[in-house]
């Protein structure tokens, strides 16, 4: 397992980590303490993870990832120190009403106080008294997120401003109870403001941007990847497999059994369209006569690309563990990575 820098600081954070997402809703508790003992076997040792997990998030699951990985910690005190592990703060709630309120009558924010209760919470339910790196699960302006193209901007929008949020961030760096801090869902105008109030206020850097990257999306590499470059804010790439399509599952009709968008399917959409699977069909192409399992070369294609530090994996199975831990030790050849970009320059955005 490859090892690299957290941002500018000295934490080093395995090329893989291991996603959480599923647990409480298509994972049970068991499942999920058998992924983090074979993850770390594996030499995986960064855990992501997000105050409203599970995902589809509900009432009497949200909170309950935490809880999974807090027992997990609880019956190995002494590997918490071995681990990075990273946790979220839900952003500005708006329209999704399914989420757990903080403060503003049901609807989160990014302010001092709902920050303040958000790490409480998640620092109780893993029962940890630290948190590796905290990150901002969505902007709190109202911005094109989740890989929404068409930005259309809001003049009457009131965000509260990053200043207020990363001052926030800072107070908790100084308590001991955050180590580092990163964002999610971001745009390049976001990355670089945070980093600016970050230098000119001399508050906590942001070290990290969690976004969705994968053969299907790469539309992180339009203005975000050379800011993770020049800032040191490097990307953690998740769903790298554009929630298991690219595994080729989905493929002719299929819908398989207990598969995520066999259940949530009309909750996620976002990879569903007749151009994803058209470009899926060509991905999968090139694996097969290549001999690659189609979800390590998509895992693999990931890892390598220079501007990220870590590719967050999700598992529903031990068996779909393993082949996306095998991606760690695939190096993709010249002539595969070549067939990968002249799709890649038919169809830039992918869906």
């Amino acid at each position: 397992m490859e090892y690299r820098k957290l941002g500018r600081t000295d934490i080093e954070v395995s090329m893989i980590c291991l996603g959480t997402m599923t647990w409480g809703e298509q994972n049970t508790e068991a499942d999920g303490h058998a992924q983090i003992d074979r993850a770390i076997e594996r030499g995986v040792n960064f855990i992501d993870t997000a105050e409203m997990y599970a995902v589809p998030t509900r009432k009497e699951t949200a909170g309950r990832t935490e809880e999974i990985l807090g027992s997990w910690l609880a019956e190995n005190k002494a590997k918490r120190g071995d681990l990075v592990i990273a946790t979220k703060v839900a952003g500005r709630a708006g329209k999704l009403s399914y989420l757990r309120p903080h403060l503003h009558g049901g609807e989160t924010r990014l302010d001092r106080q709902s920050i303040t209760e958000a790490v409480e919470g998640s620092l109780r339910r893993l029962g940890t008294d630290y948190i590796d790196l905290y990150q901002l699960h969505w902007p709190d302006r109202k911005t094109n997120t989740f890989g929404a193209l068409n930005y259309r901007h809001q003049a009457d929008d009131d965000p509260i401003p990053v200043e207020e949020t990363l001052r926030a961030l800072d107070d908790l760096v100084k308590a001991g109870k955050v180590r580092t801090v990163g964002l999610s869902n971001e745009t390049p105008w976001g990355m670089m403001e945070f980093a600016r109030v970050a230098e000119r206020e001399g508050l906590a850097r942001v070290v990290s941007c969690q976004n969705p990257y994968n053969l299907l999306m790469r539309n992180y590499e339009f203005g975000c990847a050379e800011v993770s470059m020049r800032e040191d804010m490097g990307l953690l790439a998740y769903s790298p497999l554009a929630m298991g399509v690219l595994s080729g599952k989905y493929l002719d009709g299929q819908w398989p059994e207990g598969a995520r968008l066999t259940l949530f399917g009309d909750e996620f959409k976002r990879y569903l369209s007749d151009r994803a699977r058209r470009e899926t069909a060509k991905y999968v192409d090139i694996a097969k006569r290549h001999g690659l399992d189609p979800s390590a070369m998509a895992c693999a294609f990931v890892n390598r690309r220079p501007f990220v530090t870590s590719n967050i994996i999700g598992a529903r199975t031990m068996d779909q563990l393993e082949v996306l831990l095998d991606s760690a030790d695939l190096d993709l050849s010249q002539e595969v990575l070549g067939e990968i970009e002249a799709i890649h320059a038919e169809t830039p955005i992918g869906y």
